[in-house]
């Protein structure tokens, strides 16, 4: 079940974030999916559809790269790694052009296949550092 587990976290990592395929978030989320981020909460599979929607329009070229994965139980740790160009509104911030990397770790649950619940926390200060929203420290 872990291995199974891993792979739906992984598909909603490569095919839904960095394909934009948003015909998968039906089948890999549950019809009761919170999301839990630093952003605020995303409730179900439309939601889930209208933020990474808004998430490639910021960014059309992202990528996001799993770095590791542990399982156990019905829970996935995924440490992964997102770059993408800004080039479209972002939470209110015009397109900076500016290329960013952001790290982030995801606890997701899943139950029957899909997952239910997930707990993100991102660098988002490195983040709007790079995209010149927020003055990067004096080396």
């Amino acid at each position: 079940m872990s291995e199974q587990n891993k792979l739906i976290a992984r598909r909603h990592a490569e095919e839904v974030l960095s394909q934009g395929n948003l015909g998968l978030v039906d089948e890999i989320f549950a019809s009761d999916f919170v999301g839990h981020a630093p952003s605020g909460e995303t409730h179900g599979p439309e939601a889930m559809k209208q933020f990474v929607s808004a998430l490639r329009r910021a960014f059309p070229d992202l990528r996001v790269t799993v770095e590791d994965q542990i399982a156990e139980g019905d829970k996935v740790t995924i440490r992964w790694t997102s770059r993408g160009t800004h080039t479209g509104e972002f939470q209110g911030m015009p397109p900076t052009g500016k290329q960013m990397t952001m790290t982030a770790m995801t606890l997701a649950r899943i139950a029957n296949g899909k997952i239910v619940e997930a707990w993100t926390e991102t660098d988002t200060l490195g983040m709007l550092q790079q995209l010149g929203a927020i003055p990067a420290p004096a080396k």
